[in-house]
């Protein structure tokens, strides 16, 4: 695994932590217990600070990263990820929040000063733009991302098990490497 320290900030990794060898996290990263990052994913704090909530999964070829302070952003933003959230394969997350159990459909983008409260699903392939409030309990679908429908139970109760059943995946990984 490619943990690396930048410009003093080394990354702070909780228990029971899986980062796959081919991952990069560097910088200002906090990784709360029972993450799991797959391969290819880069996690990169560098120009601010990421913070990745317990039992969150961020999946195969995601980008996660930041915005700095500067001349056309008056203050920087950092990533912050809730607990238990599924972050699909190739996702973009930059510079946003995103609250506790939500699910980042395969290929979603997320700009910078979004926000997704706790409990939303992001469908594949949507785009949430800058500074856009997604509400907690509904769907959302498409370019740019709109509010399709209220999550039934199910899909409520489905946003924890997902979490659940990657900590599992991540402990038979970590047991492999033992």
């Amino acid at each position: 695994m490619a943990v690396r320290k930048f410009n003093d900030k080394q990354p702070e990794i909780g228990s029971s932590v899986f980062i796959d060898d081919s991952a990069v996290v560097i910088g200002d990263v906090t990784l709360g217990d029972d993450v799991s990052i797959w391969p290819t994913t880069v996690v990169r704090g560098d120009v601010e600070s990421i913070t990745i909530g317990a039992g969150t999964n961020v999946q195969d070829g995601s980008v996660l990263h930041v915005t700095h302070a500067g001349k056309y952003t008056a203050q920087g933003h950092p990533l912050i990820i809730g607990k238990g959230v599924t972050i699909g394969h190739r996702a973009v997350v930059h510079a946003c929040t995103v609250g506790d159990y939500c699910l980042v459909g395969i290929g979603a983008i997320i700009m910078d000063g979004a926000v997704l409260e706790d409990y939303v699903m992001l469908g594949a392939g949507a785009l949430v733009p800058p500074g856009k409030k997604l509400e907690s309990g509904y769907l959302y679908v498409g370019v740019p991302a709109q509010q399709a429908r209220p999550l039934k139970e199910s899909e409520k109760e489905f946003l924890e098990y997902s979490s659940r059943q990657y900590i599992q995946l991540k402990n038979e990984y970590l047991k492999v490497q033992e």
